[in-house]
């Protein structure tokens, strides 16, 4: 019996060629855009997996204003908050802190690297991150003080073939450090990549941090502290004795301001995104919007189905009217009808994972992730493939089986069998729910390629063009005046300043505001964030002036004292007039001066965040907090600019490698995730409406066909091409219509939530809700068109012969 529906099934297919290969190209492209998906969901769901990564918390620190808001929310804390916790909470098994180094210099003999992704960790690191030690024992590697661990790439990099344990490195062309290890790459799923650890013992030389401040330091909040809490442990109740932590041992009343947090370390990629994260991470809601689209797209593709399997079940009337005669049960029908639904979903099953694994480095690239068919075969997805193909071919065949078993043989061999209203109108409602959807992912594409044109550009408020940034480097604390007189007698580079930080980057850095305006009440409700400037920052970057004037130190020496605050921190200090902030005293930190200047808004940072109020002010320790170097170059050909700007870093410099990157490119990577999203958004939806379309040639051209003589007759009778085509495109254009009104509304909806993730958006246009529905109809149309022309064409003496 079974052999006997094999036969039938695959007698079937074969016998309805085109019917079948729509069903199977669209199902084999549904699995393939699901499996896609799937690499890179799991992949996304399996970060930071691991040993006991279930037990192990970040601590996070949160400041607020009196009034109670968060003014900033940091991933990291001050240096003394780990020992304290372990002293306190003796629960704890261990704690671990990392700190990043910034971009360190490197030196091996005559070899000079930069490395951006240094860190300086403990030794009980390796217990909280557990990947391989190659050379050297996890405890030991990083107990010595100036002691350095290194990924096999970097150790290759540095020392080729030799034995790199027991070599001496220079660092930032100051301290020796010895290799005592070599790590193996931290795994893609994680939320850090270090390529090198420096040992956290080294930072109690004074030269580097101190011990003593390491020991009492509440300032510096740049540690990344890791607790591991024994298993099943109620995390929750440690943090609920957070506040009098703080009370005891920062200040009396410094949870009235400051709050720590405990953050689990699975969570940390998809569910946070602080102010001070050590890599972008993901979004679960992006996860949940992909793996939807995959859901829908292999929805579409059943739906399709569904739609061709009804549609031409009346030519199989007979056929299920002389099985039913000779003995064959409803039963056995349906199951006949399920088994070919699976064999053909079986069928694509295959194709799918060959697609899959061809397609998947492309999508790797497009989406910015290491992938890997490797999680589709790991635990429980091993029995989801294995029953893939049933679940698919269950919901694909259902109706289709229920439908075609109920024919009653009498009414079906005497050729009277109809395809009932409700059958008809489910058959609708499925093309309806698949342009839905495809016209919902065409408004997704267009809203997120006008945002992304809207943030790139709209003006910032400053001229970010042909600015050229690099790190700063100590060693210029002394003679920067020099290196930027020698950069200016390039005649491509128009300015050159030094700051703290650079546009693009994130504003964290915050002081108190304890007075302004002459008024000794303290300024708690203003969250005030500043930048260490030179006074060729403002020029460089063409920031404009609403008041006031930019630094002039020469010209007014007190002016190393004086402030330059943004329009809106004026405001919020009270002075609705930029010209009332003039002279102004203020005290900020322990700074006191005066405002020379008030700027017009700028967007420091990226769209996404609202303009904070923001002071700017000089350094009186000469660029001892200064970390970047931004170059304005004129118009034109860069390149033999940057040739000159390189040759005096190497002149000044010439153990540091020289590195730069355009400010432009910079903001570019601010975006590079909804970058990705727009092509992802593009693809799919080309795709769910290509495999709808796909569907509507299918069915369109099995209706066509039962109308074949109609349309003879009508030709006889006068009827023309045009009144023809337009009669058989009619009934097919309403549904369309009807799903554009039903998902006109949805993707305005969806994408108004998606545009609150920028606080600066472009307002969803009518027009382009309309156009995405008329493209919708125009490729609908064009699907049924090409059969509906050819069919008012045929001659009639063909089609009527036969009558």
């Amino acid at each position: 019996m079974i052999r006997n529906y094999l036969k039938t099934a695959l007698r079937n297919l074969k016998a309805n060629k085109f019917i079948s290969f729509s069903n199977l190209f669209g199902i084999t492209i549904g699995l393939t855009c699901c499996m896609l998906i799937l690499c890179y969901v799991l992949g996304e769901l399996k970060y930071d997996r691991f040993k006991e990564s279930e037990n192990i918390y970040r601590v996070t620190r949160s400041f607020n204003t009196s009034s109670g808001t968060v003014s900033l929310y940091l991933g990291a804390v001050a240096p003394v908050v780990g020992p304290l916790l372990q002293n306190d909470f003796p629960d704890i098994r261990e704690i671990t802190r990392l700190l990043r180094a910034g971009t360190v210099t490197v030196q091996y003999e005559d070899k000079v690297f930069n490395e951006d992704e240094a860190y300086f960790g403990d030794p009980h690191l390796f217990d909280f991150f557990t990947v391989p030690v190659i050379q050297g024992s996890p405890r030991s590697i990083l107990t010595e003080p100036f002691s350095i661990a290194l990924t096999p790439e970097l150790a290759r990099r540095y020392f080729g073939n030799q034995n790199p344990v027991g070599k001496m490195v220079k660092v930032n062309n100051q301290f020796l450090f010895r290799v005592s290890g070599i790590f193996q790459d931290f795994p893609a799923q994680a939320h850090l990549h270090p390529q090198m650890l420096l040992s956290f013992s080294s930072l109690n030389d004074t030269a580097l941090y101190g011990k003593q401040k390491l020991a009492t330091s509440w300032d510096n909040n740049a540690f990344y502290t890791y607790l591991l809490f024994p298993p099943h442990y109620p995390v929750s109740q440690v943090e609920k004795q957070f506040p009098d932590f703080l009370n005891k041992h920062f200040h009396p009343e410094a949870s009235k301001n400051t709050a720590l947090h405990l953050q689990a370390l699975r969570n940390i990629h998809l569910h946070s995104h602080l102010d001070s994260e050590i890599e972008e991470n993901g979004n679960i809601t992006t996860v949940y919007i992909f793996s939807a689209i995959a859901l829908f797209i292999l929805l579409i593709a059943c739906i399709n189905y569904m739609n061709l399997a009804t549609a031409r079940s009346m030519l199989r009337a007979r056929e299920i009217g002389v099985r039913k005669v000779i003995g064959a049960g409803r039963r056995e029908l349906i199951f006949q009808i399920l088994g070919e639904s699976i064999l053909l979903t079986l069928m694509a099953l295959i194709l799918a994972l060959a697609l899959t694994w061809l397609l998947l480095p492309w999508l790797e690239g497009l989406a910015d992730r290491t992938l890997s068919m490797q999680v589709l075969f790991q635990g429980p997805m091993i029995v989801c493939l294995v029953l893939l193909p049933l679940l698919v071919g269950l919901l694909s065949g259902i109706y289709p089986a229920l439908f075609m078993a109920a024919f009653k043989p009498v009414t079906v061999l005497k050729g009277k069998a109809k395809m009932g209203s409700k059958t008809v109108s489910l058959r609708k409602s499925l093309v309806i729910l698949q342009f839905t959807i495809s016209i919902v992912l065409i408004i997704a594409t267009a809203v997120v390629f006008r945002q992304l044109r809207y943030v790139q550009n709209t003006s910032m408020g400053f001229d970010k063009e042909h600015i050229v940034t690099l790190r700063y480097s100590s060693q210029l604390n002394h003679n920067y005046l020099a290196f930027r007189e020698a950069l200016l007698r390039n005649p491509g580079v128009k300015d050159v300043s030094v700051s703290s930080r650079i546009p693009s980057g994130r504003l964290l850095d915050e002081m108190g505001l304890n007075a302004f305006a002459g008024d000794s009440a303290t300024s708690g409700d203003i969250s005030l964030k500043y930048v260490v400037v030179d006074d060729r920052f403002i020029p460089t970057y063409g920031i404009k002036m609403a008041a006031g004037r930019n630094f002039a130190p020469r010209e007014y020496p007190t002016d190393s004292s004086g402030f330059v605050i943004n329009t809106v921190a004026a405001n919020m200090m009270g002075w609705t007039n930029p010209e009332q902030a003039i002279g102004q005293n203020i005290e900020y930190g322990d700074q006191k001066g005066k405002v020379i200047g008030v700027t017009r808004t700028f967007h420091f940072e990226s769209m996404r965040e609202q303009i904070i109020p923001l002071l700017m002010m000089m350094d009186r320790f000469r660029a001892q907090r200064m970390g970047n170097i931004s170059i304005r170059l004129g118009a034109g050909d860069p390149k033999p600019a940057l040739a000159q700007i390189q040759k005096v870093w190497q002149d000044f410099l010439p153990a540091t490698p020289f590195n730069y990157v355009f400010l432009d490119a910079r903001f570019a990577r601010l975006y590079a995730s909804e970058q990705h999203q727009e092509s992802l958004f593009m693809i799919f939806s080309i795709i769910a409406i290509f495999i709808a379309c796909l569907g509507l040639f299918g069915l369109s051209a099995f209706t066509i066909s039962q109308r074949i003589k109609e349309i003879g007759i009508r030709k006889v009778l006068g009827a023309s091409v045009s009144g023809i085509v337009g009669m058989l495109s009619l009934d097919f254009l309403k549904l369309v219509g009807i799903a554009a009104l039903i998902a006109l509304p949805v993707g305005w909806l969806c994408m108004q939530q998606w545009l609150h993730g920028f606080a600066y958006h472009i307002a969803i246009p009518w027009w382009l809700m309309l156009c995405a529905a008329l493209l919708a109809l125009a490729v609908a149309l064009l699907t049924i068109g090409i059969q509906a022309i050819g069919a008012a064409r045929t001659n009639p003496v063909k089609t009527l012969r036969s009558e």
